[in-house]
């Protein structure tokens, strides 16, 4: 089941990149909700806020490495933990959904733009969402094994 969470992300993150390099002009913005939310079609030949711009070879191996981690976690721990293999697949598909970009483009498709008052956030896509989400999940199952483990040693 972790697997097809993957499957669905990677799915829908390459659909939703296809229809913006189709559709889209690079810098063609599309307004969702004025003044927080556009559809921008954007390049980043990088890592977050375009830093490594241009070094391919560094995330082909960084993300073969992190792959491959997060299959050996999913088989170690998440067949107990369900929750932990859903973020698990989570940030499986999202790796998997930005080094597809990485390996037929040598850049990533980025399109969600956000404003939070006058700061406009770097443009994401699906596939950093759903590595976000992954991570931050984990991080809360984390804490909650320590709370937990806290508690039981008192």
């Amino acid at each position: 089941m972790y697997y097809f969470v993957s499957l669905l992300i990677i799915l829908i993150d390459q659909l939703t990149k296809v229809l913006v390099i189709n559709y889209m002009e690079i810098g063609e913005s599309i307004p969702l909700i004025d003044d927080i939310l556009y559809l921008t079609s954007h390049r980043n030949p990088g890592a977050a806020w375009g830093i490594l711009a241009g070094q391919m070879w560094f995330f082909y191996v960084i993300t073969l490495i992190v792959i491959g981690v997060i299959v050996y976690y999913m088989r170690t721990y998440a067949k107990e933990q369900r929750f932990l293999g859903i973020s698990l697949g989570l940030v499986l598909g999202g790796a998997i959904g930005n080094f597809i970009d990485r390996v037929l483009y040598q850049e990533v498709v980025d399109f969600v733009n956000v404003y939070i008052g006058s700061y406009n956030y770097p443009i994401f896509n699906v596939a950093d969402s759903a590595l976000v989400v992954g991570v931050i999940l984990i991080g809360f199952i984390t804490l909650k094994e320590e709370f937990t483990k806290e508690k039981s040693e008192k």
